[in-house]
């Protein structure tokens, strides 16, 4: 892959000032303080809230604790999507800190999936990952990996750790040069008007007359309402990882150094700001 790390390393460091709250519903033995974090825009909620557990627990009465739950502005937050695909789909345009709601009880089984160790977040992720080689490579890569490189593409996320991930994540990011990028780009479009979880389908990075395929040419494919016709007033923005990347910029490109650790390349589709 072309080696830009300063934008690999800006991606994965990448941080959400949060303050958490207890819900008001929701009985104490004492006040509980708001929490503030500093959340990693490539990681899971329920990967990096052990403090804030920790924390309100202090203020809970023990027969009142179920499983921990976040919600924004009503919304329940899927700790299944990256931290920054959340912020970017329910809360870009809000003033910092990003305030989440922390719920104990009233699990909401419809919206949610339960989360009771950090293995269903392990698992999750490897899944992601294998489903994102699958298009890129039919699989190749991940099989051809041992049991402890897994294990050290998950350690590198759940500790933070940068080199320790890229280390091994960059196998997944190669390609031969004559084919000029992966067999399908592993992406994601989330949309807020939308009851669909997303959009995923099979895309090429370059077109059958050998073309490369830019992030405007997803979206014409895929959501061509996202984008603004000559005249128009601008109605969506298009976001990854909390910026507008140009639509001309290359999908290979983006889906080499702006794809989350899983691999997979989360766009987020939300309505433009009303000026």
């Amino acid at each position: 892959m072309a080696d830009d790390k300063d934008v690999l390393r800006d991606v994965w460091f990448g941080r959400i000032p949060t303050c958490f709250t207890l819900s008001q519903d929701e009985a104490t033995e004492r006040e509980a303080e708001p929490y503030y974090l500093l959340l990693p825009r490539v990681s899971y909620l329920t990967l990096v809230t052990d403090k804030v557990k920790k924390h309100f627990l202090k203020a809970m009465r023990t027969e009142d604790v179920e499983e921990m739950w976040f919600e924004y502005e009503g919304t329940p937050l899927k700790w299944h999507n990256p931290i920054g695909v959340l912020f970017d789909l329910h809360a870009s345009n809000t003033v910092l800190p990003w305030s989440i709601t922390v719920h104990f009880k009233n699990f909401p089984d419809s919206d949610l999936l339960h989360c009771p160790s950090n293995s269903v977040i392990e698992a999750h992720f490897m899944s992601s990952i294998k489903e994102a080689d699958a298009l890129k490579h039919k699989g190749q890569v991940v099989n051809d990996m041992q049991k402890k490189d897994h294990k050290q593409l998950w350690m590198g996320l759940q500790n933070d750790k940068f080199d320790q991930f890229w280390a091994m994540n960059r196998k997944l990011m190669e390609y031969p040069t004559e084919e000029g990028g992966f067999r399908y780009i592993p992406f994601r479009i989330y949309q807020t008007t939308s009851d669909r979880p997303f959009i995923q389908k099979l895309f090429r990075p370059v077109s059958p007359e050998g073309n490369t395929h830019t992030l405007g040419d997803l979206l014409k494919a895929m959501y061509p309402d996202a984008l603004t016709n000559d005249g128009e007033q601008k109605r969506y923005q298009v976001v990854i990882h909390g910026i507008e990347p140009l639509l001309e910029t290359p999908l290979q490109w983006l889906s080499e150094h702006l794809s989350h650790p899983d691999n997979f390349l989360h766009i987020c589709v939300i309505p433009a700001p009303s000026d």
